[in-house]
């Protein structure tokens, strides 16, 4: 993800990283040599005179303002919702690792504490990776034990398996320090909202915005930027390539920027940073044992997979 100061309004305008310009620059190029072609030819193909002019195009601009709006704020919606999800994560991770220090000790319960947010640490780099569907084999062998990470291998749902190890472990901890249902139950009930932030997830993931609208806004944008320069090379002559670009700039710009945010644990420039905030998680958790904090992941203003 790229963040950015927004302060220097001058800098904003030159802005290069961070910006879906590289995306769509095809896109732009290709208008200039259309509208380029129409101001040679006087708006004519094939030799025959299309008589347009600017009159429909605003109507056409309100319809399609219409479903560019809608598609843009389904998909900040998810990208928020997103964002939520990994930050309640967090919250009931860290809830979890304090409950599970402070009331089992391992002098009474046997606890083991470090294995214990390992498995914690590697359960966030898990969600992480299978979300993304990269491979998640190098942050596991990090951050468990080999017996763990081979067990892992052969199961389809690492996280929740790792949340199944963690329950396991805390019961275990419980009994030998003499089975206190309700600890049990205030432990679980963080366990339980771990899981419930896999399948928020995972109902993301696997739900995209229906694709007969992604189609519909994209056929549009597309003609409407075509036909434009037909419409306004008889009213604003040579200034008729400079207008067009400018125009689907800001059409093209806006469907690329939906795309982009739509999947929001992508590994393109404006989806979450997954790794800065496993990176938190893992830090948090340490430091509640004492342990180390590894460096911090800070999404920056250069263009990076993060």
């Amino acid at each position: 993800m790229i963040v950015r100061s927004t302060s220097n309004w001058l800098r904003m305008l030159f802005v290069w990283n961070g910006s879906v310009l590289q995306a769509i620059m095809p896109q732009l190029l290709l208008m200039l040599v259309i509208s380029s072609l129409a101001l040679l030819t006087d708006g004519c193909i094939f030799g025959v005179k299309i008589p347009l002019d600017t009159a429909p195009f605003p109507m056409v601009g309100i319809s399609l303002a219409i479903f560019l709006g809608f598609r843009n704020n389904a998909s900040y919606a998810r990208f928020a919702e997103a964002r939520h999800i990994w930050g309640q994560l967090l919250i009931a991770a860290r809830a979890l690792a304090s409950q599970a220090i402070t009331y089992l000790p391992q002098e009474t319960s046997g606890l083991d504490r470090q294995l214990l947010l390992r498995r914690l640490v590697a359960f966030a780099y898990a969600l992480k990776h299978q979300l993304r569907q990269t491979d998640a084999l190098p942050d596991l062998a990090r951050h468990l034990p080999p017996d763990d990470v081979r067990r892992l291998q052969a199961m389809a749902y690492q996280p929740i398996a790792l949340l199944h190890w963690v329950r396991a472990m805390l019961r275990d901890a419980a009994q030998r320090q003499g089975g206190q249902a309700q600890l049990l139950w205030m432990l679980d009930t963080q366990l339980n909202d771990l899981a419930a932030t896999v399948a928020g997830c995972e109902r993301i993931k696997n739900t995209p915005i229906p694709y007969p609208y992604g189609v519909l806004v994209h056929r549009t944008v597309y003609m409407y930027c075509f036909l434009l320069p037909l419409g306004l090379v008889d009213a604003i002559g040579v200034a008729t390539p400079l207008i067009s670009v400018f125009v689907a700039y800001t059409l093209f710009a806006l469907e690329a920027i939906a795309q982009q945010i739509a999947e929001p644990f992508g590994l393109a420039p404006n989806c979450l940073a997954l790794n800065a905030m496993t990176r938190e998680t893992e830090r948090s958790l340490l430091e509640l044992d004492g342990q180390p904090l590894p460096p911090r992941i800070l999404p920056c203003p250069r263009y990076q997979l993060d």
